[in-house]
């Protein structure tokens, strides 16, 4: 498929992982997951799925590495800065869950909706109108 025009770029907070991703922008999914929580230190990820083959490496490769937070999925992130670059799952095998935050402006995509809202934080408030879901979105 011809995505010519739909390119989008990113970085981690130390410069050194930079990406492209050739395709057009999935919508954004927030994750509300304890996990997920503990993993960005916020109250929710901001997740864009991207196929593998859309998303490119431009530099610093060599510093991504990978933690299994549980069995079957692994988090990304750079072993320099600390900044999370990506998950993956084996039940979507070809699929990278990029965090939003680290692409750079502007970003074409939006918030969908909000995933795992029955184990939102207690301090932060849901109230932008997206559709939430208790659990994962299927």
């Amino acid at each position: 498929m011809d995505h010519a025009g739909h390119e989008t770029t990113g970085s981690c907070l130390c410069g050194q992982i930079r990406f492209r991703i050739q395709a057009p922008l999935a919508p954004i999914q927030v994750c509300h997951c304890s996990q997920c929580r503990k993993a960005q230190g916020g109250p929710v990820a901001t997740n864009i799925p991207v196929a593998e083959a859309d998303f490119r490496f431009e530099g610093g490769e060599e510093l991504l590495t990978a933690f299994t937070s549980s069995p079957g999925k692994s988090r990304c992130f750079c072993s320099r800065c600390g900044s999370p670059i990506f998950s993956r799952r084996d039940s979507l095998p070809g699929v990278l869950r990029v965090r939003a935050g680290l692409l750079d402006e502007p970003v074409s995509a939006r918030p969908a909706f909000h995933a795992y809202v029955a184990s939102k934080c207690s301090w932060w408030t849901v109230d932008d109108g997206l559709p939430q879901f208790p659990g994962p979105l299927a």
